[in-house]
């Protein structure tokens, strides 16, 4: 898995880009990426996995989220289901940024403000700004900067949102450490279904296991274990979704006993692997 600066450049004749994906789960990659633009995702239906920051968790109706300026995160495709489809605004403070002086934009600047920590947004208001998305891709003239405006303004009146992290996570921290970052979570990505001996992570990006724990630690606000619990618990919501019963969510996880696979999953997804199963078929 890739950790990469992502080089976003404006649509033409634009001062923003605007990305509409719909091709299968299989082409979405998942990169852990920063940029200088902030970026709206809105993903319009469906399962998926959200990574803002420090912060990564399950969406299950579709997801809109907004996320600042050098905000490590990961594309949200990751453990989605065909048919993913996306509709993605990236775009710099700068073509936004007003006078003080117009109070009538106050939430607006609130909103930038608080976008470093990755704004996620109602369900209700994902329906409600929809279909304005749809019209900012179908516009081609220079009418698409205001509606981008307008759009912006109405959602920083909302306030049914929540902030996914606590602290920011600055991408000097990314960038700094993106080989063994890289490392690790390539090395993750390709043994999550088998045992995982810490020690060979650890050998791998060339530190000592007190040193790898604490570098981890450091870097990701999470300690490994976690990391890779929250991963592989992940991976079972995905196959959970997908149909699998819960045993074959747990054992093609990683885990070997089914009593602590449902305590690692109720720890983070806040239900039992079966309670989780059942709201998916109602």
């Amino acid at each position: 898995m890739r950790v990469s600066y992502e080089n976003v450049k404006p649509d033409e004749n634009s001062s923003f880009r605007t990305l509409h994906m719909n091709f299968p789960v299989k082409e979405f990659r998942w990169e852990y990426h920063y940029h200088p633009e902030l970026e709206l995702v809105c993903v319009l239906s469906g399962s998926g996995t959200r990574h803002v920051g420090y912060h990564k968790s399950s969406f299950r109706d579709g997801d809109l989220v907004l996320i600042g300026s050098n905000i490590p995160h990961s594309g949200f495709g990751l453990n989605s289901s065909d048919p993913h489809e996306e509709i993605v605004i990236q775009f710099r403070e700068e073509i936004i940024q007003f006078s003080k002086d117009i109070v009538e934009l106050t939430n607006l600047r609130k909103m930038l403000s608080v976008a470093k920590f990755g704004v996620l947004f109602s369900s209700s208001t994902k329906k409600r700004i929809l279909p304005k998305l749809q019209e900012i891709l179908k516009t081609k003239n220079n009418k698409r900067y205001l509606l981008l405006l307008k759009l912006l303004v109405e959602l920083s009146d909302e306030k049914d949102y929540v902030l996914l992290n606590k602290e920011v996570m600055p991408h000097t921290i990314i960038s700094k450490n993106r080989e063994r970052l890289q490392s690790i979570f390539t090395f993750v990505e390709k043994n999550y279904q088998k045992e995982i001996d810490i020690n060979e992570i650890a050998a791998i990006v060339n530190l000592t296991l007190p040193s790898f724990c604490n570098f981890f630690k450091k870097t990701m606000k999470i300690t490994f274990t976690d990391f890779l619990n929250q991963y592989r618990i992940e991976k079972a919501c995905h196959h959970i979704l997908q149909g699998k019963s819960v045993s074959e969510s747990c054992y093609s996880t990683g885990y070997n006993n089914i009593s602590y696979f449902n305590r690692a999953f109720k720890k983070y997804v806040g239900k039992t692997p079966t309670e989780f199963n059942n709201e998916m078929i109602k």
